[in-house]
């Protein structure tokens, strides 16, 4: 298990330190994503909060970023998901956008109306991806 990376308080205080409002939605979309799944985690990677899988795994190589599930890059009162293995998600609501040829896909929301009307697509998503694990 990779419980020892997991540090919420460490993502707690990055989202206090941006605008309160926008805030609002990073604090729901990172509730939509942890509660998926019981063995996601979080940490602060790259300046950023980003969900990981927190399970057993086959060994890989840490470039892969196979443990890595979702990074939230926020600019500007935007979220940009940043998913580094997307391109292997199978997803039909067009949320993850992108044609990346590192395999990475991204879904952006610049609103909390967005973020609310795609709950069950992000969950979705996630889903998909944690059914792929190795």
């Amino acid at each position: 298990m990779a419980k020892d990376i997991n540090d919420p308080q460490g993502v707690s205080n990055l989202i206090g330190n941006i605008d309160p409002e926008f805030a609002q939605m990073v604090q729901y979309i990172r509730k939509i994503i942890l509660d998926t799944d019981p063995l996601i985690g979080e940490q602060v990677k790259w300046n950023s909060p980003a969900f990981f899988y927190q399970g057993e795994m086959k060994p890989f190589d840490p470039k892969e970023y196979k443990r890595d599930i979702v990074v939230l890059n926020l600019r500007k009162n935007v979220a940009m998901l940043v998913f580094p293995t997307g391109a292997k998600i199978n997803d039909s609501s067009g949320l993850l956008q992108g044609k990346y040829t590192d395999g990475r896909k991204i879904a952006v929301f610049n609103t909390m109306e967005e973020v609310k009307n795609h709950k069950t697509n992000l969950q979705n998503v996630i889903k998909d991806w944690l059914s792929k694990v190795e």
